[in-house]
């Protein structure tokens, strides 16, 4: 399924998603620099009744939120100079929480759990607009 969407749309996009994953869920968000993957996963944040705002985990890697749902943990391997280097984050206790959003999980190799959906981002046809490819797995 594919989607143009506004960031103001972010808000009813994350509430959907948060409805349709199951606990547990890993979540992974492709797309190029600036594509509005951190965007979409502050918007998912909120949706779960997280406390705080979701920030970018580039330099921390690792980011938790406590959420009404329970943790949710946001990665960015974005800043990873090889796979192996994401064997030294604790993958099984990130599945452990009530969601787990992967960015750049290409860049993690086989250590990044198999996502139950995967959103690529890109640029939309307008200013401020996405698309929204939509696949179960790895398929997007």
């Amino acid at each position: 399924m594919t989607r143009v969407v506004r960031e103001a749309d972010l808000p009813g996009l994350a509430a959907e998603l948060v409805a349709a994953l199951p606990p547990h869920a890993v979540l992974w968000l492709t797309g190029g620099l600036g594509a509005g993957k951190t965007t979409l996963a502050r918007a998912v944040v909120a949706a779960l009744g997280a406390a705080a705002p979701a920030t970018s985990p580039t330099f921390g890697l690792v980011h938790r939120y406590r959420t009404e749902a329970g943790p949710v943990f946001h990665v960015d391997c974005y800043r990873l100079r090889s796979p192996e280097e994401a064997s030294e984050i604790d993958w099984a206790e990130l599945e452990e929480g009530r969601l787990l959003m992967v960015e750049w999980p290409d860049r993690g190799g086989g250590w990044v759990p198999r996502p139950d959906l995967t959103l690529r981002l890109e640029p939309g046809p307008g200013p401020g607009t996405r698309v929204i490819h939509w696949a179960a797995g790895e398929g997007a």
